[in-house]
């Protein structure tokens, strides 16, 4: 009797969820609210207890914008292949208004904060990417589309580059020329972290044996390429993108992820430059005194800055990411609980992360014997092997595993090939359950 009720309570979800998120939200509010009243009794409101107090109150504007969009993507969650991709990237906003907040209270938290954070953001980056394929694969044939196009040059400073031939060279260059950022943002995060706790990381500390230089000027290119691939995709397919708004998309995911970072670049060498040292008071005639102010000062006004600039976000992520297009009252959405752990099954992430590793150690294997030109793979096809090259491979992610190319080829093979798809392993279970029924259907109408 209790299971049967349990199960009628999860089948009708969409009736409690929103009041459950307002309740959980509110009793957060109301545990906050007195403790931020004392915190600023004890601190006699000096000027840092101030900026804590404003940020607190932009960041608890911002998320429940962001939480209410969340939650109605969760309700009419009718298209799960690009809604699961925003409802990530909708995620960013908490997770960066929550640890500017946190660290401006708590800066002895910060490496750990900041650690996750960045490894979100190069999560942000590779959804919001794969959104746009998706997107674009689920509408049409993208190769024979792209290679319809006039070709895309390169924007400057890279004008005098030989163009990606259109078609599929030009769609992998610009998607592993993001999915990049993601593994060396992974990484240099990591190095950050541990050369952190080892005592030679301090952020904004120009010194040859500091490994902040080293890793700032890695992440900048790799920034550059990835920022790079995104708008030269954008221009190439601007009109088949048209119907999704993507321009307002992307000056989201700019804002929030290259615009701040630059912010903190902008910071630290007004800082450097001692354009505010009057402001601050850094004055203290000691060099060492002062530059660890600096750092200090410049922590405190980025991640003052982005508190507010999160509210901002919030509300145009409402118009720009709107679940409204997704409403369909004749869709039956399925268990809450399933579609909440769909949406973080990372399995695709993990595929498309090893394809591109694949990928580039291939195309370096290659260049360095000599074998073929051009983009990984080159033109060989799959009569070169049963397995394909790594060009091959790329059409479909799962080519080279058995189990999972049997039943995406088999699903596909009358339709759309969805070449682009990111897959999760949940969505694989889907997939074929779905191919299975349509099999038994078939069968029995013979």
């Amino acid at each position: 009797m209790c299971g049967e009720r349990c199960r009628l309570l999860c089948a009708q979800w969409r009736l409690w969820i929103r009041p459950l998120v307002f309740v959980l939200y509110g009793s957060i509010i109301l545990g906050l609210m007195p403790y931020l009243i004392y915190t600023l009794i004890q601190h006699d409101m000096d000027g840092f207890t101030i900026a804590w107090l404003i940020g607190g109150i932009f960041v608890f504007m911002a998320i429940p914008i962001t939480l209410w969009e969340i939650v109605q993507h969760l309700i009419n969650y009718t298209k799960p292949k690009l809604q699961k991709h925003i409802i990530r990237v909708l995620w960013m906003v908490p997770v960066y208004a929550l640890n500017a907040w946190l660290v401006l209270g708590y800066p002895n938290l910060a490496p750990y904060l900041d650690t996750a954070r960045e490894c979100y953001e190069a999560y942000v980056i590779y959804n919001f990417m794969m959104f746009l394929l998706n997107f674009l694969d689920d509408e049409m044939d993208l190769d024979a589309t792209m290679e319809s196009k006039p070709q895309t040059s390169h924007f400057f400073p890279l004008c005098c580059l030989k163009p990606w031939r259109m078609g599929r060279e030009f769609i992998h260059r610009c998607k592993h020329g993001i999915l990049q950022y993601t593994v060396f943002h992974l990484m240099t995060t990591f190095i950050a972290f541990v050369c952190g706790q080892a005592g030679v990381y301090e952020e904004g500390k120009l010194s040859p044996k500091n490994a902040f230089v080293y890793l700032f000027v890695v992440n900048n290119l790799s920034q550059f390429v990835a920022m790079y691939c995104l708008v030269l995709f954008y221009k190439a397919m601007k009109r088949e993108l048209d119907p999704m708004s993507p321009l307002a998309k992307f000056l989201c995911i700019k804002a929030v992820v290259f615009f701040s970072f630059f912010q903190g670049v902008a910071i630290m060498f007004l800082m450097k430059a001692q354009f505010m040292h009057d402001i601050f008071g850094i004055n203290s005639g000691d060099p060492d005194v002062d530059e660890d102010k600096e750092r200090e000062d410049s922590s405190i006004i980025q991640n003052f800055l982005i508190c507010i600039e999160m509210f901002i976000a919030a509300v145009a992520h409402h118009y720009a990411f709107s679940y409204k297009p997704y409403v369909d009252e004749e869709y039956e959405t399925g268990n809450c609980c399933h579609t909440f752990l769909l949406i973080w099954d990372i399995s695709d992430v993990r595929s498309d992360l090893r394809e591109h590793v694949y990928v580039v150690s291939e195309g370096m294997k290659r260049r360095l014997t000599s074998r073929g030109s051009g983009w990984p793979g080159g033109t060989s096809s799959m009569s070169h092997g049963s397995n394909g090259d790594e060009h091959t491979r790329l059409i479909d992610p799962h080519s080279h595993s058995g189990r999972h190319y049997h039943h995406r080829h088999h699903h596909h093979d009358a339709g759309h090939g969805h070449r682009y798809m990111s897959t999760s392993d949940s969505e694989h279970d889907i997939i074929i359950q779905q191919g299975e029924e349509s099999d038994q259907d078939d069968i029995k109408a013979i």
